[in-house]
């Protein structure tokens, strides 16, 4: 990181006179989070020969999906690589995999995302175990408006207990919102009760047939949640059982009919995701799993027993779920925006999207497979050349895809490198998802996506 403009260590006085009119444009563009969207937004602006630095938090590239590796995708191989990355790769005699087939996350990351962190072009500019701690505009706090488009950002950082501040002239925050779970309760409120019984929840996607075994068969479980996660999780839970019989599966969803959960099924244009709620189906109609439907979660609770009991209401009546030995939560994932808060950013206050999005993806309102392209534009922040993209771009609403994200970087670097023309043409092609626009039992046939989930 020596040829990036670091301005100090933590706690040594800055030298006002030093501070520029106007932004250096041989300053950098930052990108933060080096998962698949910013790495993408790395090969694209490379392409058009800007200057890039790109901090993650992880050791490695793509380590919020590591930490999902076992499971496998539900879309193929050519939705999930983005064409600047590729021809970057391809450069370096890549062998690129069989763009129809469904890779897992450890099969994403280490057939795509390290070779392509290992290519010269962006192996030079990738600063891991980076975190970034705030972003702000160069001695101007917040409340400043005079000349703040005239003087660059400046990204505090640490790295092995080493606070740095970096000057960019554009910042890109791709860091996505795995790692930052809602809770179980239903009113999205971090009770102390649940922050005290981490021990027996967990928050994402468990390797229940691999290192956590043990910890689940011939268990209790309860699986919280009717998105894509919760369905993974409870298929793997249903392989336990044919071994361990003793285990026993519950689902515990706020929907009012579990048909709802089941997706497009074999209507679904992506043929794994719809199989996930073919599988599930069957699992239910034999009782594999006992599913809980218009539960709403108020709290959990430890017993003596070390076990936990769901404690909530099914349409108004108090209900509890007794003797549970782990839960496993999958009620979606929020964004982290207070490493932005000293920058004016619009976020929407429902879905804490960003804000020009929210009305293409609220999940209250939006119809699965109609999300229209979208770029540069409408991804604007009221801070110039600062962009939220990625999953984080869509808030706690779960329709995002990858490919969504590698449209916006293709037209946030045209932007920026002054291509106005390629920024302005945006286009995407996505397959429909079958989710939410057909009919189904108990389901009307306008049916929009329920917050919970739907084209994940």
């Amino acid at each position: 990181m020596s040829e990036f403009n670091i301005l100090s260590s933590c706690c040594q006085p800055s030298d006002e006179s030093q501070v520029k009119t106007t932004i250096d444009k041989e300053l950098p563009i930052a990108i933060v989070g080096a998962g698949p969207v910013g790495l993408a937004a790395a090969a694209h602006l490379i392409q058009y020969k800007q200057k890039v630095i790109l901090l993650e938090a992880g050791t490695e590239v793509g380590s919020n999906i590591l930490t999902w590796k076992h499971i496998r995708l539900f879309s193929q191989w050519k939705y999930n690589i983005d064409k600047a990355a590729s021809s970057l790769l391809e450069k370096y005699k890549w062998e690129k995999p069989n763009l129809e087939e469904i890779p897992t996350g450890k099969e994403l990351v280490e057939n795509y995302l390290i070779p392509l962190s290992k290519i010269p072009e962006i192996q030079e500019v990738i600063a891991l175990n980076t975190k970034v701690i705030s972003i702000a505009k160069k001695n101007i706090d917040k409340l400043k408006t005079a000349n703040r488009e005239n003087v660059p950002f400046v990204i505090y950082t640490e790295h092995e207990g080493t606070i740095q501040a970096i000057e960019a002239r554009a910042v890109i925050d791709a860091t996505g919102t795995w790692g930052n779970p809602n809770p179980a309760n239903s009113s999205g409120v971090w009770l102390e009760s649940e922050k005290h019984l981490k021990e027996n929840i967990f928050y994402g996607l468990p390797d229940i047939l691999g290192e956590s075994i043990s910890r689940y068969k011939n268990k209790k479980v309860a699986v919280i949640g009717s998105g894509h996660s919760a369905i993974n999780a409870l298929l793997e839970l249903g392989i336990l059982k044919e071994k361990n019989p003793a285990t026993e599966i519950l689902w515990v969803i706020r929907k009012e009919h579990v048909e709802d959960a089941y997706g497009g099924e074999e209507k679904d244009a992506l043929k794994a995701r719809g199989l996930l709620g073919s599988k599930i189906h069957e699992m239910v109609d034999k009782g594999i799993i006992q599913v809980y439907t218009s539960f709403k979660i108020e709290q959990l609770k430890k017993n003596n027993t070390s076990t936990i009991t769901i404690i909530g209401e099914i349409k108004g009546v108090k209900s509890e779920i007794d003797l549970i030995d782990e839960v496993i939560v999958n009620t979606g994932n929020r964004p982290n925006y207070s490493f932005l808060s000293e920058l004016r950013t619009k976020v929407d206050f429902a879905t804490e999207s960003v804000e020009e999005l929210s009305s293409l993806i609220d999940p209250n309102l939006h119809s699965c497979g109609t999300v229209r392209p979208h770029g540069e534009k409408v991804l604007r922040q009221p801070e110039k050349n600062l962009y939220v993209v990625g999953s984080k771009s869509y808030g706690r609403a779960p329709t995002f895809l990858m490919a969504t994200g590698y449209e916006q970087v293709r037209s946030i670097a045209a932007y920026i490198a002054g291509d106005i023309e390629a920024a302005e043409k945006v286009e995407l092609d996505l397959p429909e998802t079958g989710v939410c626009s057909v009919n189904f039992s108990n389901i009307k046939s306008d049916r929009s996506c329920e917050t919970d989930s739907c084209c994940s």
